[in-house]
């Protein structure tokens, strides 16, 4: 088996990012966590992913800080997943996919789900980075300032 490249060490927040939550299970367990699943189970049924697999990317998220486990809200014996505060940080990230998913792989008027506001029922605005002064920015508006 090849053993995984780890970035944990890197100076590098994207590479950084990516050893934390780059694995596609990863997200998609982020993912229905905002939809308000909690529990194993849950995410079992909602992913179809292996048991064995779906534990460790759980394990893995709770030692990255993304989720926490918390007694059930039924008063059973059973543990729930939480999203952290800094879970809860990856709200953006999961949009920006979403949005680029909607935009390049989905063919004009082919069926998706859409992500709405709760309050008004109407989709979201484009995710947009701006500037400090807030002006719209694209890739070749930015550069890498190395720290340090």
């Amino acid at each position: 088996m090849v053993e995984r490249t780890r970035f944990d060490d890197s100076d590098c927040p994207v590479a950084r990012s990516v050893d934390a939550i780059g694995d596609w299970w990863s997200l998609l367990i982020v993912r229905d966590a905002f939809d308000g699943s909690r529990r194993f189970g849950e995410f079992q049924r909602g992913l179809g992913v292996a048991k064995n697999i779906l534990a460790a990317r759980l394990r893995s998220l709770v030692a990255a800080g993304v989720l926490d486990t918390v007694p059930a809200s039924d008063g059973s014996a059973y543990r729930e997943y939480v999203l952290t505060p800094r879970g809860r940080g990856l709200f953006p990230v999961i949009v920006a996919l979403r949005q680029w998913g909607e935009q390049n792989l989905f063919a004009p008027g082919e069926p998706h789900s859409e992500l709405v506001d709760r309050g008004q029922g109407l989709p979201l605005r484009a995710l947009e980075v701006r500037a400090a002064d807030g002006r719209r920015l694209d890739a070749d508006d930015t550069t890498v300032n190395k720290l340090g």
